[in-house]
Parts: structure tokens; sequence; C-alpha cells
């Protein structure tokens, strides 16, 4: 039998999946998700580290006039630049920077700094509650995965990956930023169709898996991060979902070993679609062999018999993807497209 759905179906009890799921993995789904309103030129977006410190005055400014380039006010916390370790402060004031971006009436929107390691430690001293009656436009990617994530399970809350306010903000980028969250445009994401001197396309290929077309509610980011946080309730549920992923500096066994705790959890098995974006300087690494991150998908999301395919825009790269964590979505796998089916933000 391939799946726990289909096990439930044949006994009857399909209406109790949703129990089921959260009873064996710890997921959770909101009754209905929660779309923020849009951004706008003249709107005030709060900026935040809720992960690694922002090192160097000159990555500040940049970031500062990368947000008013986009028409907006721009509000650094003042705790960016904090060092604890290897984090912007200790966890509790991190999580009361991003509360406090959330119910400041001020704010509009919320742009993370950057990623590095700690936003899964601030999620137990985050104010789901508050943060519920006051939904606002979230954006990052990387280690940020957990805290869009938690968000979106606890209050239902549609959040972002995409560009964070280090990053280089190229037109593609910007583009999608605008479309989605200040436009309220239903997308297609579409990989760069560029050829210049050479007789094919090189860069920015698509790879499909299985083809085939296939909709659900878009859920996922960052491998590494999200695998951490299995088996708590800080992941939504991933029934029926379209699941995206990316990652950086990760040795292929360790994409592997990821894929499995995955598969052995019981995620993949409940996706209608599956996505992998970029995996960054991912490198078989030193020892006697090593499997292909091509064959690795083929052992892992091949079998599972959904459209899936790999190379989209998302991850550590200039150009990238807005990705809406709870939209529904569907994925032409053939083709490499992402079309969101209704707009992110209200």
């Amino acid at each position: 039998m391939s799946s726990r759905k289909d096990f439930l179906k044949v006994l009857g009890l399909s209406a109790f999946a949703p129990f089921f799921n959260n009873a064996v993995t710890g997921l959770f789904r909101p009754q209905n998700i929660v779309k923020p309103k849009r951004l706008s030129k003249g709107d005030t977006v709060g900026i935040v580290s809720p992960a690694a410190p922002v090192y160097g005055e000159e990555k500040i400014e940049i970031m500062k006039e990368s947000m008013q380039a986009l028409g907006f006010n721009v509000v650094i916390s003042d705790h960016v630049t904090d060092q604890w370790g290897y984090f912007a402060g200790q966890d509790k004031l991190r999580a009361q920077e991003v509360n406090k971006m959330f119910s400041d009436p001020k704010i509009d929107g919320i742009v993370c700094a950057r990623g590095g390691w700690g936003c899964s430690r601030i999620l137990p001293y985050l104010d789901y509650e508050m943060i519920s009656e006051n939904p606002k436009v979230i954006i990052g990617y990387s280690d940020v995965t957990s805290l869009l994530l938690a968000l979106h399970a606890k209050t239902g809350l549609v959040t972002f990956h995409g560009p964070v306010g280090t990053s280089e903000w190229k037109d593609f980028s910007v583009n999608y930023f605008k479309s989605i969250l200040m436009e309220g445009k239903t997308v297609e994401m579409i990989n760069p169709q560029k050829v210049e001197d050479t007789l094919t396309q090189i860069d920015d290929r698509v790879s499909t898996i299985r083809k085939g077309k296939a909709k659900g509610p878009l859920m996922g980011g960052n491998l590494t991060v999200l695998t951490t946080i299995i088996g708590s309730d800080f992941l939504p549920d991933w029934d029926n979902a379209i699941l995206f992923l990316e990652d950086v500096n990760e040795g292929i066994y360790r994409v592997d070993r990821m894929l499995t705790q995955m598969k052995l959890a019981g995620i993949l098995d409940q996706i209608n679609g599956f996505v992998f974006g970029k995996c960054t300087e991912c490198n078989p690494g030193s020892g006697y062999g090593s499997f292909t991150l091509d064959q690795v998908f083929d052992h892992h999301i091949e079998p599972l018999n959904i459209p899936a395919w790999s190379g989209a825009m998302i991850g550590h790269i200039s150009k990238k993807f807005t990705v809406p964590i709870g939209v529904e979505a569907q994925i032409d796998a053939t083709k490499g497209i992402i079309k969101t089916l209704e707009p992110a933000v209200r």
C-alpha cells in the first residue's frame, strides 16, 4: 500500500486522516489560511535578525537603501548587529523583536535581515495568539524556514520564502516580490529562459523527475532546517501539499539522509507534488564514491509517482522566486512551472 492516506481510505477512515497524521508526525494544519495585507509604496517594513547578526555598517546601509528603492519606509531593529555567540542576541531577545514587529501598528511588513542559524530556538517564545491577531507579510529564506513554517502552522498566516534584507535584489527577484506581495497577482514562476553565446541553455535548467501536473498548498523551505524540527508541533501538515526544498553546502549523502528522514516520518507519502530548487555547493565530497543528486531524487522521489522536478529558482542564489507558504498552487513538472492559483495577500 503506497501511503497512510491509502490505508485509511481502505478502512473507510479518510475523515480521520488529519488526526492520524498529527498523532504520528506531530504536524498541524490550521482550519483556514490567513492572508496578510499587501504591501504598498509608502508602507513601513521592519527588519529583524531572528537568527545570525548582520556584520558591517555598509551591509546595513545597503539593506536599508534596497527597501527604500522598493518604495518603503524602513525601521531596522536595534539588535540586528547584536552578537551573542553566533546569534543576534539571546533567544528571548530575538523572539521579542519578532513579536514587537508584529504588534507594532506602524509596521506593515517584516523582512528578515539574513538567515544563518537560530530561528528554531526562538519558536517557543513567540506570541502566536498576538501574531494571529496582527497578520503581516513576513519574508526570508534559509534558516528563516523554521520561523515561516511555525507561523503558518500555529496561526494559518501565509508566509513567504524569498529574499532577505541582505540579498542582492536582482530584477528577477524584485519582479516576483512586487507581483506577489505588492500587486497581489497570481503568477507563473518560470526559470530564466536565456541563451546568450551558447547553442542551448546551460544555466538554470529544469530537470524533470516525473512528468505531470499537481495541485496543492505550497509548503517547504530549506531541507536541513525543515528536518531539524520534524516531530515538533511547529510544522504544518503535509497532506496533499506541494513540497518545495532547497539547500546549500550539504554533501549529497546528507541530502540522501534528510530525504530518508522525511520518508520515514511519513511526509513524502502525503504530498501531491515535489519541487527542488538549488542545492548550492552540494558536492559529493571526499570518499570512495557517491551518488549524484539526480540519483538521490530517483531513489526517494521518483517512486512516489507524483509530478516532480528540480532546478527551480529557490535557494541560496541571486535570482529567486518569492514562494508563498500555504497558498494553493499548481506545478507542471514537465515544463518546470509553479503557478499560484490564488492571490497570497489581500
